[in-house]
Parts: C-alpha cells; structure tokens; sequence
C-alpha cells in the first residue's frame, strides 16, 4: 500500500467528503424542486397499516401521467415526515431520477413505522390473491404489494397504471415475493441480490454451515424487540472487537452468545435460527423459489460475482423463474461486484482488481434504466441477451443466450497424490498413464499413488477465512491471495501444470470428495483459485458444506468414523477465464472461521454443544481408483 504523508491524506479525504457532500445538497435540491413528498400509512386487507413515503414528480397529471417505481424495506422507508426529503435522490439511481418517477418506499410489516408484526422471510401462501378481508385474513408479502398497489393506483393522482419494483438483497426478497400472483399493474420486476434460500446458500447458512461472524454483527441492530412501531433502532449490546477470530474463538461454542453479554435471549430470528438446526418446515416454508410460479411481470434479475451475501440468491432467483415459467422474460445480469456495488457511483476496481470502466454506470445506463423505461413508459427498446455477465478473468461482458450457456461440456478435474489437480481418471492405470486431453500434465512414469492425503482438523485452531488481523470482515476475501491458507498442514492445496491454453469455466461448480474423518461430523471448504504466473492466488470460487447433510439437509447423519463416503456438493456459478500460463487450484479445508461457526466434529446439535464436544478429527481426502476425489467445471468450447 503506498504511504503518503499525514497532511496530504488529510486533503485529500477533505476533497472527497466536499465533493460528497456537493453531490448531496445538488441531489438534495433536485428533489426538492423537482417533486412534491407524500407520508401515507396504507391499510392492508387485515387492517394493518404500512408506513409508505411517496416522491410524486411536480408536473405529474392527467396530461403527463408517470409509472411507479416501488421499493419495499425493512431497513426505513425514511426519512419521515413530508418536509424531510431524501438526499441522494428521489430514487434508487441519480439516472432513474432523472427520467422521473413517482417514487415509492414502504416499511413491511413489523419494521419501522409499519403495523404489524414482522417475520423474517415471511412464507408465501402460494394460493393466489384471493381471500376474505378482515382481522384474520390470510396476507404475505405478495397480497401486501397486492394492496398496496391497489391502493396507490386508486389515491396517488397523475399515474399511468403501471408499477415497477425493485430491491436489493431483503428488499431484492420483497421483490421477489411481488411476482406471485402478482398485480396486473405490476409490469416490471428487478430482484437484485436476493435472499432466497437462507438455509442452502443466502445470509444465514451455507449448506447447512451457520455463517457466524455476518449474522452476529447483523442481528445485533436487526433483531432488536420492537413492541410498537419506531423510527430507528438500537443495538442490543456494543460489539466492537478488535480482532474478530480472536474475539469469537474466546465466545467458545455458539450457545454463548446467548449469554448475558450479548442476545440474552432477546434477539428472536437468532434464537429460530438456532432452534432450526435443519432444512425443516421453518427454513422450507421461507424457501421463495417453490412460489415463483405463474409469473407475468418482466424480470431483470441481477447480482454479483462477488457479493458474500446473497450470490446464491441472484442466481437460484433466475434458475427457479426460468425453470418454472417457460416463455417468461426472465433476464440475468452478474458483474463483477460486491452486494450492491451496482447502485455505487463509481466501480471500475476492488480490491487489487482493475476493470477498467465504470461497471456500476454501465449496468444502470445499459440494462437497468432501459429495462424500467421499456416496460413502465413505452420508451425507447429493451432487448438484451438472456444473461448478461462479466468474464472475471478477462475483463469483458459476455452475452449468452442462457445461463449457464448451452456451449459447455463437463471437465472432471481430479485431486490427485503429490497435489496434482488434472482431467486423468485414476482408473485408467494403477500409473495414472494415458491422460485424456489434460490440462498440461506430463505422461511421464509416475509412482503408484497413495490412497489418500490427510490433515489434523482442530476446532481450537480452525483456519481462518481471511488473512490478517481485522475488527470487520473483510469484503475482499471472495478474491484473496490463498498463500496464507496454503502454508498452513490442515490445508490441502491441488495445481494443474501451468495451462497450455484459456480455459473459461462458465456455470456451477461441483465438489466430488471422498473423505473420512476420525470424529463423526465434519466441515468441507472447497476453494477453486487462479494461480498467476508470478505465484499470487486469486480465489475464484469457495463454498462450504456441512458434512452431516451430505445426503439430506433434513435428515443429518453422523459419519462412521475412518469410513471412506462421499460428499458431493454444488459451489456458486462463475465465469472466469482461467488464462494461458496460469495454473488453475483447488484447495479442500474444514474450517473457514469465523465466517463459518465451529463444527464440534462430534455428531451433536452445534447450537447447544459444550467446549468438550469440540474434538480434534484426522481427515483424509482421497484419490485412488476405488475413491476418486474431483471436481466438476462447466467449461465453455469454441
């Protein structure tokens, strides 16, 4: 990092938060003169009133009628009161308000100043809009977008009958959850990085693996008791370590946080999510994607490669609505960013990453904007490729006619004795001569292969997800340097040789491993990374599995201890590029902390396990004929 002295730093952090705060007070004064402000608490088919701030341009009228465009939240429709106006705009993008919009922002139920009582991922009734009204009439987050809707189109004068939404990450959920039955005047429906599926692979688990470190510092503020309606929230506890895989080691087994010193059995979606240690009806019932049937809206679905949050959520968002609504338009769109880095101003690099244009404005200018325009206002055309997406490797948007792309065949890339990662199957020789069309392996003699490479796994020295020392998580460990893990003996690493050619993985990968483990459960992390010719590491692609839903993630099961199985398991789509002379990686560990809570690696319920469940386990990772470990890449031909 270049060092720059104190007065020049000083000047220039004031330069930025003056040009900021400029951007503000001209955004701010755009509002101000370009649209009229509206606070209205919108009765549902129950009674129950939800919080909704409007932003209704000046001009609009019957002459000069505009769309909505809607955001549901739980994070604050604010600010409230009709002369508090929004200081960065009226919409969600400087370049939506500037086409103008009658603009909507509303607290769901239970959050904010909304009525109600909120639930975390509420169920759909996947029954359609129709029921009584009333006390007890049945209502989710699609029959509260139903009413909502209905009510603007009837209350809020000069409309043109057309409503879009979107929303990113919760709000992305909400938007999702609008499609179902939906409005006939909802035209255009964007989901962006929305949570989906929070026990297989959104913000609360992975695979059944509980991601600690983002849920623990989320809840805090999230999961404060709200008696009546308010206008902000407190935390329940100060949180604010210095050192995170210090600070959560010390907190021992996760019961802990339970303690007095922090949730004290105050925070209720944290005391479900450890009530529900399995993908049972609590966690099935707030699988959206069943419900995303029937759908009538357009569809811009968009998220990023990048995003630890909710990547599974963008992707299995469109799978679901393309599997399930053949002839819909159903778009994807994935670029290279963190969770919502799309709506930033500027993102033309992260991290040590330059790609070399402003990536956020070319989606809102390109896809975004056009989208709405098309279908909310008749203007202009919209007619992108089914999936739009960014090539992490060379730096380029690619257009396919579907995700993944048609023009793929499946490549078995085999963890081999010696760490070797290659296209040879083991059962071609007890040599392993005669490699099929490899990655640049020698056909040269080679010993006969151990069965297997093992590494000691302790729970009370688990691998950390990052390098160094940090008090927040750092966002840049989705494209870590991995030297760091690979020193350590309870890491396994694999590399090719050096790649005599390109070659671009475009679509899920899959992690076939065969493992035992001296203990009765276990953690798996499969890490897919680029290896540069000057040695640096970039992860590609990690995702983690919880040994004991190998099978189910209903029904848990404990491993037999030293018994070789299977555990097969589906790592997020990429589409990167792997380049000539780069060595394509694969590391295998089992634990990935605190990202990941501790597995005991003891068949018992992690919520409420003790220090003396947590043992230390031999695993092994095999890779004989009999035990071939590998994984399996989508790789795009010419």
């Amino acid at each position: 990092m270049p060092r720059f002295p104190l007065a020049m730093i000083v000047c220039l952090l004031a330069t930025t938060m003056a040009a900021r705060a400029q951007t503000r007070a001209q955004d701010s004064t755009f509002v101000r003169q370009h649209y009229i402000k509206l606070d209205r608490q919108i009765p549902m088919r129950d009674g129950v009133k939800l919080y909704t701030t409007i932003y209704v341009p000046k001009d609009a009228s019957a002459a000069k009628p505009y769309p909505f465009l809607m955001t549901r939240t739980p994070y604050s429709a604010g600010p409230y009161g009709e002369n508090n106006y929004r200081t960065h705009g009226p919409g969600p993008s400087r370049e939506l308000s500037e086409e103008q919009y009658i603009f909507v922002y509303q607290d769901v139920r239970g959050r904010y100043l909304s009525e109600g009582q909120f639930e975390e991922m509420t169920p759909a009734l996947r029954a359609g809009q129709a029921g009584a009204t009333g006390p007890t009439a049945p209502h989710d987050e699609s029959t509260d977008t139903f009413d909502t809707i209905e009510w603007l189109l009837q209350h809020v004068p000069g409309n043109n009958g057309r409503v879009g939404m979107l929303g990113i990450s919760y709000p992305g959920f909400y938007a999702s959850a609008a499609l179902p039955a939906a409005h006939p005047a909802l035209k255009a429906v964007s989901p962006q990085a929305p949570v989906t599926d929070e026990f297989i692979g959104d913000d609360a688990r992975h695979k059944g693996a509980f991601f600690l470190l983002d849920n623990f510092e989320f809840t805090n503020y999230f999961d404060v008791p709200r008696p009546q309606p308010v206008a902000d929230y407190q935390e329940l506890f100060k949180f604010e370590p210095k050192d995170l895989y210090t600070f959560f080691l010390k907190l021992g087994p996760i019961k802990n946080a339970n303690g007095p010193a922090y949730f004290n059995n105050r925070a209720r979606i944290w005391n479900e999510y450890m009530q529900h240690e399995t993908y049972d009806a609590y966690w099935q019932a707030r699988n959206i994607r069943p419900a995303l049937k029937g759908v009538k809206p357009a569809v811009l679905v968009v998220g990023g490669w990048f995003d630890a949050e909710d990547l599974y959520g963008a992707l299995n968002t469109y799978k679901a609505i393309e599997k399930q609504n053949p002839g819909a338009t159903n778009r994807l769109v994935m670029g290279p960013w963190t969770h919502g880095a799309w709506a930033r101003p500027e993102w033309s690099k992260f991290g040590p990453l330059s790609f070399g244009s402003n990536t956020a404005q070319t989606f809102r200018l390109a896809l975004e904007t056009p989208f709405f325009n098309f279908y909310l206002k008749d203007k202009g055309s919209f007619n992108p490729a089914e999936a739009t997406v960014f090539d992490t490797g060379t730096n380029q948007w690619k257009s396919h006619s579907a995700w993944p792309p048609a023009a793929t065949k499946t490549r078995v890339l085999y963890l081999l004795d010696g760490s070797k990662l290659a296209v040879i199957n083991p059962k071609a020789s007890e040599a392993l001569k005669g490699s099929i069309k490899n990655l640049g392996v020698k056909s040269a003699k080679v010993k006969t292969p151990k069965l297997y490479t093992q590494y000691l796994s302790d729970p009370a020295n688990p691998v950390p997800y990052t390098d160094g020392v940090h008090a927040e998580r750092n966002n840049e460990y989705m494209i870590e340097d991995q030297r760091f893990a690979a020193k350590r003996p309870d890491v396994l690493t694999f590399r090719t040789e050096t790649l005599p050619n390109d070659f671009t993985v475009a679509g899920p990968i899959t992690a076939d491993l065969w493992v035992s483990t001296s203990g009765t459960d276990a953690d798996f992390i499969v890490k897919v990374i680029d290896e540069l010719p000057d040695g640096t590491q970039r992860l590609v692609r990690a995702e983690v599995m919880r040994g004991r839903f190998r099978n189910s993630f209903s029904k848990p099961e404990a491993f037999v201890p030293n018994m070789p199985t299977k555990v097969t398991y589906e790592l997020p789509d990429v589409l990167h590029t792997f380049k000539q002379g780069h060595r394509l990686m694969v590391q295998v560990q089992s634990s990935w902390f605190p990202l990941v809570d501790r597995n005991p690696q003891t068949f018992v319920p992690i919520a409420t396990a003790e220090e003396k469940d947590f043992q230390k386990a031999t695993i092994r990772l095999y890779h004989d004929a009999q035990h071939p470990s590998a994984i399996r890449v989508l790789v795009l031909t010419p």
